[in-house]
């Protein structure tokens, strides 16, 4: 019996994640760069270009303050290192991001090389946004540790990991990446099974398809069509959903209700599902309408003011126990514990 607990422990030693792995830089790479630093982990970033470093470190110091207005200062930063060598990065980890272009046959190469260095316990989590995990580990040695961890941009500050299981992924990974994703403060929706594009993706495109129509037909800008969400179902989708949504529209009896009331079919002229055939006129209405938006403000600047509102809408959803706000309480609370154990 002492033998048995000797070796869960000597097996659980060995899947502590200290040092977290993380192959591409960009936005998406950096993103998880910057939220794991701030909690203490070391990460060891790959890349093929040197010149990504100094980006890298730009884009997460871009990254702190909002973290910093999230969760306060951090008790202690994580350590950044950075490599071309990829069998480097891939040894030393404890656990690894994929985050590199949303090419499928350069994620295979790259699942099938780190899968051929890292330790066969160290999970791969792709952060591709579309593709199917049982391609992507189609190469490796090791598949059963190959998982999506698909997150959502800004990935420092949004808590969604969308968590999807190929056909050769084994229970016991999926639950340790759940695991390890919460303790970096996410919440994991956690697929029964892949399909492409995840869930809130395909939502995410359903909505884009039928707003180019609207720009298309030139029934009104781009900001109409922002703002068509911005001041109405925008403001319930980000702590409601859709389906508690229409639940409450049903009145007392609910969606039951709802359904008595609406047409369930959807049999209605109101949606045109495929894009539209692209134009010149269309591209010239996305464009200048997106830059008319921005009303000459960088990039950056609207960068700056989404972090700051996602991150009172954050505190304001933790003040309601609600939605994002209850990811935001239980780190809360799992920080000021360590601390009061410290």
């Amino acid at each position: 019996m002492a033998k048995e607990a000797k070796t869960k422990a000597t097996k659980s030693k060995s899947h502590k994640i200290k040092t977290v792995g993380i192959a591409g830089t960009g936005l998406i790479g950096a993103g998880w760069a910057a939220r794991l630093l701030f909690r203490g982990y070391d990460v060891i970033a790959y890349d093929v270009s040197p010149a990504s470093e100094e980006r890298l470190k730009v884009q997460i110091k871009t990254a702190w303050p909002s973290l910093e207005a999230l969760l306060g200062k951090p008790k202690k930063k994580g350590k950044l290192s950075f490599t071309t060598d990829l069998k480097v990065m891939a040894a030393k980890a404890d656990f690894i991001h994929e985050a590199a272009p949303e090419r499928e046959e350069l994620k295979i190469k790259l699942f099938r090389d780190i899968d051929a260095v890292a330790a066969p316990h160290v999970i791969i989590s792709s952060s591709s946004s579309g593709f199917l995990p049982t391609n992507l580990q189609s190469k490796c040695q090791h598949p059963g540790r190959v998982v999506i961890g698909h997150p959502f941009n800004p990935v420092y500050l949004l808590p969604l990991v969308e968590l999807v299981p190929g056909e050769k992924t084994s229970a016991e990974a999926m639950d340790r990446a759940a695991e390890y994703f919460e303790a970096i403060g996410m919440h994991v929706l956690r697929l029964k099974k892949e399909i492409m594009g995840y869930i809130c993706d395909r939502l995410q495109e359903a909505l884009w398809r039928e707003a180019l129509h609207i720009l298309n037909k030139d029934i009104g800008t781009t900001a109409d069509i922002d703002d068509s969400i911005v001041y109405s179902a925008g403001m319930r989708w980000a702590f409601m959903g859709s389906f508690m949504t229409y639940h409450v529209a049903g009145g007392p009896g609910g969606m039951r209700d709802f359904i008595k009331q609406f047409d369930p079919t959807l049999e209605l002229d109101w949606t045109d599902l495929k894009f539209p055939k692209w134009n010149e006129a269309l591209e010239t209405r996305l464009v200048e309408g997106c830059e008319d938006q921005a009303a000459g403000r960088k990039v950056s600047e609207i960068e700056a003011k989404r972090n700051a509102v996602l991150v009172d809408m954050m505190k304001l959803f933790k003040k309601h126990k609600i939605g994002s706000g209850l990811v935001l309480d239980r780190e809360v609370k799992a920080r000021k514990a360590k601390k009061k154990k410290a």
